[in-house]
């Protein structure tokens, strides 16, 4: 059980509760660690253990990063109880993981591994929720998230934890849905006809949806579900797990999106940046995302 200090400074009940909850169900050795380093080598000793995150959605993603770079993920199944703000947690729950805390924790004690797909790039980075490449740099100012990799390690906050040690991970402004919402609800606004879009070349599976001729408002990839107009995933419609990402591109002007479903993204042109599920990586001029089908595994409700 690696707890992220990050979550012990902002929800400490909840870490306890959850602390409770898993020790009465089962041996648990918790790792309380201070620095990413201490982070990826609590994971790395875990022996035959199944590794238990208490965090938000970065402290999941920082996980998950260090297995893969471990080439572990497709041996072990991921269990997460989340703990954080609303924002911070969004991929954790739009992923399937009960909101409250003692219901996480008994997922975790009594739930299914299930697979799901994932997104790997052309650097070895990943994305587990959803991808967007917004219109300009409006995701985040650069330098405010670290760029996506496998593992990231997140930027530390200037404020202290009360105890002297300064907390290495710091909370996600928005994750891959709430960003994609806020950004559709924009889109919707006056901004709409203010911003003129970023000129990309989009292909998918070699298909062009998009060329540099013709700006784009906004780019957003989905692996495994369908996604809405607004770019969040939808885990229940029908099409989900098919081994495709679904992929939804606005062009200015244009009243419903272009939306088509394949195995590889790629999206080239001037420097962007892009958000993948809670970090922003970038600027590049040519990314490639590609699906992998059930590549990772991670402890849901049973059902």
């Amino acid at each position: 059980m690696v707890i992220d200090p990050a979550a012990r400074t902002a929800d400490g009940e909840s870490v306890r509760i959850a602390k409770d909850v898993l020790c009465a169900g089962a041996g648990a050795k918790i790792c309380l660690p201070d620095s990413p380093e201490e982070f990826a080598r609590a994971l790395s000793r875990r022996g035959r253990r199944r590794p238990v995150v208490i965090g938000d959605d970065r402290a999941l993603l920082f996980a998950v990063g260090v297995l893969h770079k471990e080439r572990e993920l497709a041996r072990v199944a991921v269990s997460v109880v989340p703990v954080g703000a609303a924002d911070a947690v969004a991929l954790s729950r739009t992923l399937g993981v009960p909101a409250g805390t003692v219901a996480a924790a008994r997922t975790v004690l009594d739930g299914d591994a299930r697979a799901l797909d994932l997104l790997t790039d052309d650097s070895d980075g990943i994305v587990l929720g959803g991808l967007r490449i917004p219109y300009g740099d409006g995701a985040a100012a650069p330098g405010a998230y670290p760029a996506a990799g496998a593992p990231t390690a997140p930027t530390a906050p200037a404020t202290s934890d009360g105890g002297g040690r300064r907390p290495w991970w710091r909370p996600a402004a928005r994750t891959a849905r709430a960003a994609l919402s806020a950004l559709a609800a924009q889109a919707a606004g006056r901004e709409r006809h203010a911003v003129p879009g970023q000129r990309l070349r989009i292909e998918a599976d070699g298909v062009l949806l998009a060329d540099l001729d013709r700006p784009v408002r906004r780019v957003c990839v989905v692996p495994g579900a369908r996604a809405g107009d607004d770019g969040a995933p939808d885990t229940t419609a029908p099409g989900a797990g098919d081994g495709l990402a679904e992929v939804v591109v606005d062009r200015p002007g244009s009243d419903r999106p272009l939306r088509a479903r394949a195995r590889a993204v790629t999206v080239s042109g001037p420097d962007f940046r892009y958000r993948a599920d809670a970090l922003v990586g970038g600027p590049v001029r040519t990314r490639t995302w590609t699906v992998q089908p059930g590549a990772w595994r991670l402890t849901l409700p049973r059902g």
